[in-house]
């Protein structure tokens, strides 16, 4: 299909990264791409064959056909069966192992993996007779089905996870001889497994239902969009929009980022596809190779923050609240652009600061050529709105027919046009890429199991709450440095099943909305990949960009400081979220947080209207972390702080200007 590698009429040659440095970074910093890469043709076959059957069941699955109606234990146990034997089936043990061949001990773990949906099925109606009580033979099995999700997860996203999830096992069994508010009644290893693998609490849980319902519907239209030409479309307008603007590139790198992001969900991925064409573009036009770097990080990472689609996190957080789609989406958007804001901000400061221009339009896409192109690609998007939120359908249903529709849209032009082998690797890719994510979510499920039967999550909760003293402010800082550790090296959606058990509580319990609070823990499992000593994202941008990877993370996280503090804007001022908000209050607190944005943004570069000096930085400082709050004694303060710096910056010209012209 060579039309769609064509790019639109007129856009700029942004001498791209090399493919093969591409895939070397997204392997370095991405475990779920080191796969396979079989010798034998008849292997190749066979696990194209399994992927497309993977994504061919969950779509039929979504489709609403009655035969595929059924429990849905019975439907997790299929998908974790199959996530289960493509991961061992794609994944070698080692760094070391073959790539090209699947080792004999492997051959074992898929035939088990494969057995457990059958297991399940089988003994269904035994588990439901006995109120899930759980006899020898289901004992052993659930701990088979366990060891080959941990092992699994280790292959797939590295040790930490599988870790702490055996120390969570441990707790669970060994609770009487942890201390204080931690002490539990302890459980026997036959309740355990009993409660984690045979009902739907654990593995077959919360994690694994979002996994085999939302994660991998959205994973597969990403992928049919991606097929179709949607990246280059997303890159084209971006450049046709801001390409030709002081220092152009960045911001076509933040457009681009966050439109991608926001639909492939991941983090390290979305650098590797926007980044091998934005970065090269930034450092030519003068930024240095850290700032392009971390542009590049911190725009890929907050794709997953902008609705409508958040990487399907939207989806997974109406689920795990109880809430429709439309609430997540209406909560999520003004915090999303007010983090943007902040990226584009700094961009046009150190633009102006240090005097970087754009490309020159005649170099750029017009943005009418780029929709003439490409512009029909964004009706499914639009269809996609309209089932979620006025139509009445599931998310389900609503993704599987958008996906549908995807495939007859790109039919309208030849430069997207797909024919059925294009849509078969479509949907081989988005099983491949839903293994890694469906994994970590299995594994997950044994952490979320265990604090549901042990009560740990109410005590983290409450120890949360007493180092914080009560205080709301304290509170959020622990519940703020527990979601990035617990975020650091996962993908998203697990990483945020992780949060939302463990921290959310804590700011339930001090009387905060539950929405709030579960959007402060998702924002800062997120800005895990940003923020080093474990910032993949970062780390991969700065491969691609040739500089330091410490210092690339450490500028991304300066880049995105707009972003740390928004979450605690919306705590103090749940208006940001648009809940039980009046027109006028509403604007009121929108106002004064972009307000605080940009006093945050010129305390960082140093640059506002001109240079300032240390002591304008330090207003600017203290007025961003006054309007944190939305009282209004501290947003007077925080606007007389800014109104202060602008007179100061306004005189400061006119005096230059004033100078006699011989002078």
């Amino acid at each position: 299909m060579s039309d769609k590698k064509k790019t639109t009429a007129g856009a700029v040659d942004s001498a791209p990264v090399d493919a093969a440095k591409g895939a070397e970074i997204m392997e370095k910093y991405e475990k779920e791409s080191r796969t396979r890469v079989f010798d034998s043709g008849a292997m190749k076959k066979v696990i194209y064959v399994l992927c497309l059957l993977f994504s061919v069941y969950h779509l039929a699955y979504a489709s609403g056909i009655r035969l595929l109606q059924m429990v849905n234990i019975k439907h997790h146990a299929i998908h974790v069966g199959l996530i289960l034997l493509l991961g061992f089936a794609l994944y070698p043990a080692f760094k070391k192992s073959s790539r090209k061949k699947i080792v004999w001990y492997d051959w074992i773990f898929m035939v088990l993996s494969a057995v457990m949906p059958f297991y399940v099925f089988l003994r269904y109606p035994t588990f439901i007779s006995t109120g899930f009580q759980g006899e020898t033979i289901d004992i052993i099995m659930g701990t088979i089905l366990i060891l080959l999700v941990l092992e699994c997860a280790r292959r797939l996203s590295g040790p930490a996870l599988p870790i702490l999830s055996v120390i969570f096992l441990v707790y669970c069994v060994f609770g009487r001889s942890f201390p204080g508010v931690f002490m539990h009644r302890g459980y026997t290893w036959h309740r355990i497994v009993t409660y984690l693998t045979t009902d739907i609490y654990g593995i077959y849980g919360t994690s694994i239902k979002v996994a085999a319902t939302y994660i991998v519907l959205f994973i597969i239209f990403g992928e049919v969009m991606n097929k179709c030409g949607m990246g280059q479309f997303f890159n084209d307008i971006a450049n046709a929009l801001a390409g030709h603007t002081k220092g152009g590139p960045a911001k076509v790198a933040v457009l681009a980022s966050g439109f991608l992001g926001s639909i492939n969900g991941s983090a390290v991925a979305n650098v590797v596809t926007t980044g091998t064409f934005t970065i090269p573009l930034m450092k030519k036009t003068g930024y240095s190779k850290e700032f392009a770097g971390a542009v590049e990080a911190t725009a890929s990472v907050g794709g997953q923050l902008l609705p409508p689609i958040m990487g399907a996190a939207a989806f997974v957080m109406a689920e795990t609240l109880g809430v429709q789609y439309g609430v997540i989406i209406k909560a999520a958007v003004v915090p999303a652009l007010i983090y943007y804001l902040g990226i584009i901000i700094q961009v046009q400061m150190r633009a102006t600061k240090d005097n970087l221009n754009g490309i020159p339009k005649e170099q750029l896409p017009r943005v009418s050529q780029v929709m003439k192109e490409r512009g029909h690609l964004l009706i499914p998007i639009a269809f996609l709105l309209y089932m979620l939120i006025w139509s009445g359908k599931t998310v389900i249903f609503s993704a599987f027919w958008t996906i549908v529709v995807t495939v007859v849209v790109a039919e309208l032009r030849p430069i997207s046009r797909m024919n059925l082998k294009d849509i078969c690797d479509a949907l081989v890719a988005g099983a491949k890429s839903t293994v890694s994510v469906a994994v970590a979510c299995a594994c997950v499920g044994i952490i979320v199991g265990v604090c549901g039967l042990t009560g740990f999550a109410l005590n983290v909760a409450h120890t949360i709450i007493s180092i914080g003293q009560q205080s709301l402010f304290l509170t959020l800082l622990f519940t703020m440095v527990t979601c990035m550790i617990l975020g650091m090296g996962l993908p998203s959606i697990p990483s945020y099943l992780i949060t939302a058990t463990i921290a959310a509580p804590a700011l339930v319990e001090l009387g905060q909305p539950e929405i709030a609070a579960h959007m402060f823990c998702f924002y800062f499992a997120m800005f895990a990949n940003l923020t080093p000593p474990v910032a993949l994202a970062s780390f991969a941008a700065a491969g691609l960009s040739g500089g330091s990877p410490m210092k690339t993370g450490w500028q991304s996280v300066r880049l995105a400081l707009a972003g740390f503090i928004v979450p605690f804007m919306f705590v103090y001022s749940p208006q940001l979220l648009l809940e039980n908000v009046t027109l006028l209050s509403g604007t009121r607190v929108v106002i004064t947080a972009c307000i605080g944005v940009v006093l945050i943004a010129a305390a960082v570069e140093g640059y506002l209207m001109g240079r300032m000096n240390a002591a304008l930085r330090l207003i600017a400082g203290v007025g961003a972390f006054l309007l944190i709050n939305s009282s209004l004694m501290t947003d007077v303060v925080g606007i007389a702080c800014f109104a202060v710096i602008l007179l100061a910056q306004k005189l400061v010209f006119h005096k230059k200007n004033a100078l006699p012209a011989g002078g």
